[in-house]
């Protein structure tokens, strides 16, 4: 096996991990808020699906560095591209796992609410950030 095949396919696969871990944390308070709006009948919020989709991006900048991981092999070292691919990959992955845990407490507070929604776009975002920012560099180092 060729270590950097397995750091290609790493990169994809951590930061879907983290994705589909982030996205089901959110989703998951998405429904429990949801069913408080409900048992109040309060008219539940569908803006508060963008708190539960928002960890999914991680994985396109993962399918994005996997990419350009896989044309450079020939260039880089194997174990350069292992190191770079399971790295970024945890460094994405763990972006949307707290991005999602930010969007579960986003839904709960904007249930209660309904105001907010801004604000909680933003922490977001900005959790988002370290996820682009890691694929930027990342494309950077490997030319």
């Amino acid at each position: 096996m060729n270590l950097s095949q397995i750091g290609i396919g790493a990169v994809c696969a951590l930061s879907a991990v983290g994705s589909g871990i982030g996205a089901g944390v959110a989703g998951m308070a998405a429904i429990g808020a949801w069913k408080k709006c409900f048992a109040q009948n309060k008219p539940a919020p569908f803006m508060m699906i963008a708190f539960v989709g928002a960890p999914l991006t991680q994985t396109v900048y993962g399918f994005i560095l996997m990419n350009a991981l896989k044309a450079a092999r020939a260039r880089l070292d194997p174990g350069f591209l292992l190191g770079v691919g399971v790295f970024a990959g945890l460094a994405m992955g763990v972006s949307a796992l707290y991005q999602g845990m930010a969007g579960a407490s986003a839904a709960d507070a904007f249930a209660d609410t309904g105001k907010g929604f801004g604000n909680y776009i933003m922490v977001i975002g900005l959790i988002e950030t370290v996820a682009l920012f890691i694929m930027v560099f990342m494309l950077g180092i490997i030319g």
